[in-house]
């Protein structure tokens, strides 16, 4: 499955905001975040039922800026959003088996995310 989500990428980690709910503080993500995150719905496919098998999901992230940006936090954001609408039932590791070939390029004229998530057979099935 391949998705591009036209929108400039972005981490979670950063600028989160403390919040105080029923006399207690909740960290939250930036305003920035979750408006990235609603950004991205329309990009992602509507699936009957989340992706819940080992897959491996590699991110290209077209970044508008060369400045540097760690792709750890844009990989943990990305997971996010999928597991958000439906894409992935979770991000754990029986699920997310790998991330490989995520990286981080520069497009100042078109930002955005390309996803491939792509099937890993079992164990047990390579034995079959």
């Amino acid at each position: 499955m391949r998705i591009t989500i036209s929108v400039s990428p972005r981490t979670k980690k950063n600028s989160n905001r403390i919040v105080k709910a029923r006399g207690r503080y909740m960290v939250l993500p930036s305003k920035l975040y979750v408006d990235f995150e609603k950004a991205c719905k329309p990009y992602l496919p509507e699936l009957d039922k989340p992706i819940d098998s080992p897959v491996n999901v590699e991110c290209i992230y077209w970044m508008p800026t060369r400045r540097r940006v760690d792709l750890v936090n844009l990989e943990e954001a990305s997971l996010d959003v999928l597991v958000k609408h439906g894409v992935l039932a979770d991000d754990n590791s029986n699920i997310v088996v790998s991330m490989d070939g995520s990286r981080v390029l520069y497009d100042k004229d078109n930002p955005r995310t390309e996803i491939t998530i792509t099937p890993i057979k079992s164990s047990s099935e390579k034995d079959e």
